[in-house]
């Protein structure tokens, strides 16, 4: 289970790794770190998709023992991290299709397994585009079959690099190129998209979590806890894009910290179906605190701006806030003790 953090200064998200145990220190700060995507890629400033692709896979290289292999959907990851004929990656990479990198992951394993060599363990990893969307089959078949794989969503919520056009995981309200705010809409309509990572629960997988690219910490520990298991494991990670959401590009961490913060992007983990953890809500913000940074939602502010469909988001946070037990007195979603029982189970750790 995580290691309890003291943090030393009032009012901060920040501790310093130099005063935990050198175990329990980041892999961030072992200066011996892997860089498993390193300098000389095209991701933009202030991408939170380059730091959470860095931070997940220099965590599955250490929880591997360096011996790990890739496979990428298309996307931005794909597109700004190779560009022909050079590389980023500092790891055995493959990249494929937007909608088969599951299942291209679930090949790979196949034939290490063929070939005896149960010591490498395989990583597929793409956007909310090639996951949710034109990959959501091959994903739900790799749950289905029990490949040992774990796939990582690095969710910006938007297909970003065609032009910024609608997702299944486009929040309601937000402005794309295919959901503008015109004749009376609101942008994206309600009650359209899909949780990937509630569906992933409902395969009954081993392990799933959601994560940010504002808590670096906890995203280093699910990705040493999911490389534990065998079997197929899900992390949904929420990645903003300041080119598509119209965020400062200094403001990264802040917008993903206040997505948590408001409820709209609830952060937990699940063990074959249950949910085992939840981060809880340190700093409760309204809605409104967290969409005003963004320019996919200034629509709702202009003007007399839209007080109804802001109710309808806050009233989505408010949800999950209470679905999930995110506040200190809320009750908890399930039986926290799950992840220990599991330990020796079947498809538990390694």
């Amino acid at each position: 289970m995580s290691t309890p953090l003291p943090f030393y200064q009032t009012g901060t998200f920040a501790v310093g790794g130099r005063l935990l145990d050198e175990d329990d220190r980041a892999v961030q700060s072992d200066p011996e770190r892997s860089n498993a995507i390193t300098k000389g890629h095209r991701a933009c400033q202030g991408c939170g998709e380059a730091l959470g692709a860095r931070v997940v896979l220099d965590a599955a290289l250490r929880a591997a023992d360096g011996r790990l292999v890739a496979a990428n959907a298309t996307g931005c990851l794909e597109v700004f991290s190779t560009p022909y004929p050079e590389s980023s990656w500092r790891l055995p990479w493959i990249h494929s299709l937007f909608a088969n990198a599951p299942a291209v992951a679930t090949g790979v394993a196949a034939a290490l397994r063929a070939k005896g060599r149960t010591d490498i363990r395989v990583v597929g990893q793409g956007g909310d585009g090639g996951t949710v969307d034109i990959g959501f089959a091959c994903l739900s078949g790799m749950f289905e079959r029990g490949d040992d794989v774990l796939y990582v969503c690095y969710d910006n919520q938007g297909y970003m690099n065609t032009g910024v056009q609608r997702s299944g995981a486009t929040p309601p309200a937000a402005r794309t190129a295919t959901t503008e705010p015109l004749g009376g809409h609101s942008g994206n309509s309600f009650g359209q998209g899909k949780s990937a990572p509630l569906i992933a629960m409902a395969h009954e997988i081993p392990y799933v979590a959601t994560a940010t690219v504002a808590d670096l910490r906890d995203l280093e520990q699910k990705v040493t806890r999911a490389m534990s298991f065998h079997g197929p494991r899900y992390i949904h990670v929420l990645v903003p894009c300041p080119l598509g959401w119209g965020s400062a590009t200094g403001e990264t961490i802040l917008i993903a910290r206040l997505a948590k913060e408001s409820g709209l992007f609830p952060v937990f983990e699940a063990v074959e179906g249950r949910i085992t953890s939840v981060a809880r809500i340190r700093h409760k913000v309204a809605v409104e605190e967290y969409l005003r940074r963004q320019k996919r939602f200034a629509h709702l502010f202009a003007g007399d701006g839209r007080p109804d469909v802001l109710a309808r988001l806050q009233t989505l946070a408010n949800r999950n806030i209470e679905r999930y037990g995110l506040l200190d007195d809320a009750d908890e979603p399930t039986d926290i003790g799950l992840l220990d029982a599991l330990a020796t189970s079947e498809r538990g750790p390694v």
